[in-house]
């Protein structure tokens, strides 16, 4: 164990809920700077079948140094005989951080892992496990987005480390969230820096912050991580060449891009490919893609049509030319080839094709009756967004220009390619912060399904609702033809089951998150069987 000074965190691997329970900012901000050893636990991640890679963060105690880690595997968490392991360097260039990829493991199995430092400390320990081979029938999967420290508890972590039949958790993006203080902190929650993230020590000092969190440690502790970014690692609406929450008086854009990429990858168990394919035996292959920073074009401006003299037409120019436009892309033309192509090969040798993404695919138009739904004290801004929604509704226009609404001919590129490879297609997918079902088509034919899912702490619908939230769910069902099932209320996780013949997810919602709880409040459950490509009735 090691500490700094009292007044400070108690360390050990962990800052843990010392850290969070200062009633200063600027106390964290200190313990963060100064704290020396191991000081943010162990993570792993990119599992394979026989590789895996372990992350650490060292501090020595002369700033300047250049250090060396030692890591060690074992099939015990005693370590009763190391059996694999590696070497790193790390310094203050990469904030300390330390990833090594470990090769020679064996398949589908569980291991211990641990950090030795130069002065012979021992970093907590890690539990991990690689990717099956061959025949496999089940494999368990939870998915996250979208947690805002200052707005909640990280309760559905906690409740997803307590599972130890989980083997493989993914992130599906907004891991953390750039704003600063001003957006509101809940008691109990401390946020560094209070200021929003801009500078590359913005963006190091925030994830030291949120990496304090016990749930998400003991999480990155007991279970390998696929993740990929979505928009609030760097700013809000992110695209390659900017976003709605970067504005010129806040410096290049790029080198804001660039700081935000290099510390995710410091401070994230994750590889520096863009975008990557794990094969889970013959059950499924797995895809992490990035659909914001690096080939995402402009969101589509559909603000201006309900400015102009007459919105109908506006908008109907819209839908008939501007949203339509093939160059309009999320993935950019490089990744998209490569899915298309690892569909169809693939498919044929895997059940499944499992694809992580940042944003919804499922076409989402506003209800008709949905300003009924309001909250009276809704500002008159938030009141005229739902309006404008419903009017763009009636021509058949979505409501979300930010995710894959806005782009439905890279849409239909996406979903023909999967369904020319007569792939089993089940997106898995975020950003939204509530709980979705969709039964995905193209082309008037079903293309797969996709479990989209709420967040771990920020706000939903709800926020905007005074009708009753099951009410709001029915009228988004009854609007959208894809559309299966929804909850507009609640935060937590999924939890997917993927079997040869079907593919289960299960929406787990969180007592609470303001207050530090796992309890649930309940679950929903929906199956998708090989072939079908819709939900079970």
């Amino acid at each position: 164990m090691l500490s700094i000074d009292r007044r400070s965190l108690v360390i050990g691997g962990a800052f843990g809920l010392s850290a969070l329970s200062l009633g200063s900012g600027r106390a964290l901000a200190q313990g963060l700077l100064k704290a020396s050893g191991f000081t943010h636990s162990v993570a792993s991640g990119e599992p394979g079948s026989d590789t895996m890679l372990l992350w650490t963060r060292y501090v020595p105690m002369s700033r300047d140094a250049v250090v060396r880690l030692d890591a060690e595997l074992s099939l015990d968490p005693d370590f009763t005989r190391v059996i694999a392991g590696g070497s790193v360097r790390t310094g203050s260039y990469r904030d300390w951080t330390a990833k090594l990829t470990v090769d020679g493991l064996s398949p589908g199995t569980v291991y211990w892992y641990r950090f030795v430092g130069p002065d012979g400390s021992k970093s907590p320990v890690g539990r991990t496990k690689t990717l099956p081979v061959g025949s496999v029938r089940r494999f368990r999967l939870g998915v996250f987005s979208c947690s805002n420290l200052p707005v909640g508890w990280f309760n559905a972590y906690g409740h997803a480390a307590a599972d130890r039949d989980l083997d493989l958790w993914m992130h599906v993006g907004d891991y953390l969230y750039e704003y600063g203080a001003d957006h509101g902190l809940l008691e109990g929650r401390v946020l560094e820096p209070e200021h929003e993230m801009l500078a590359i020590a913005d963006y190091r000092l925030r994830y030291a912050c949120y990496r304090t969190d016990p749930d998400l440690q003991q999480l990155h502790k007991n279970a390998p991580m696929v993740a990929f970014w979505d928009d609030h690692e760097s700013a809000n609406d992110s695209w390659e060449g900017g976003a709605q929450n970067h504005q010129s008086s806040e410096g290049d854009w790029n080198i804001r891009r660039a700081a935000a990429m290099q510390v995710y990858r410091e401070w994230m168990p994750v590889s520096d490919e863009p975008w990557k394919a794990y094969a889970i035996g013959s059950l499924a292959t797995l895809y992490r893609t990035e659909s914001r920073l690096l080939a995402r074009t402009r969101q589509a401006n559909i603000e201006a049509t309900f400015k102009a003299a007459d919105p109908d037409v506006a908008l109907k120019a819209f839908r008939d030319g501007v949203w339509q436009d093939p160059s309009a892309t999320m993935l950019g033309s490089a990744q998209e080839s490569w899915l298309a192509h690892s569909f169809k090969v693939n498919a044929r040798e895997t059940n499944w094709q499992l694809v992580g993404m940042g944003t919804i695919l499922g076409r989402t138009i506003m209800p008709p009756d949905a300003v009924s739904w309001l909250r009276p004290d809704l500002t008159d801004k938030k009141v005229a967004s739902f309006r404008n929604d419903v009017r763009a509704a009636a021509l058949g226009v979505p409501m979300w220009m930010d995710r894959w609404d806005g782009y439905p001919a890279a849409r239909s590129r996406l979903l023909g390619a999967a369904q020319r490879a007569e792939a089993d297609l089940v997106m898995l997918s975020g950003d939204s912060h509530n709980a979705w079902a969709y039964a995905l088509s193209e082309d008037g034919r079903p293309a797969g399904v996709e479990f989209a899912g709420h967040s771990v702490t920020s706000g939903g619908m709800e926020g905007s609702c005074a009708a009753d939230p099951k009410v709001v769910a029915r009228g988004f069902v009854a609007a959208n033809e894809e559309l299966q099932w929804a909850d507009t209320s609640q935060r937590g996780y999924m939890m997917v089951e993927v079997r040869p013949e079907q593919v289960s997810g299960e929406w787990r919602f969180m007592r609470e998150v303001r207050t530090r709880s796992t309890a649930l409040a309940g679950t929903h459950r929906m199956t998708v069987r090989r072939g079908r490509h819709r939900f079970d009735a």
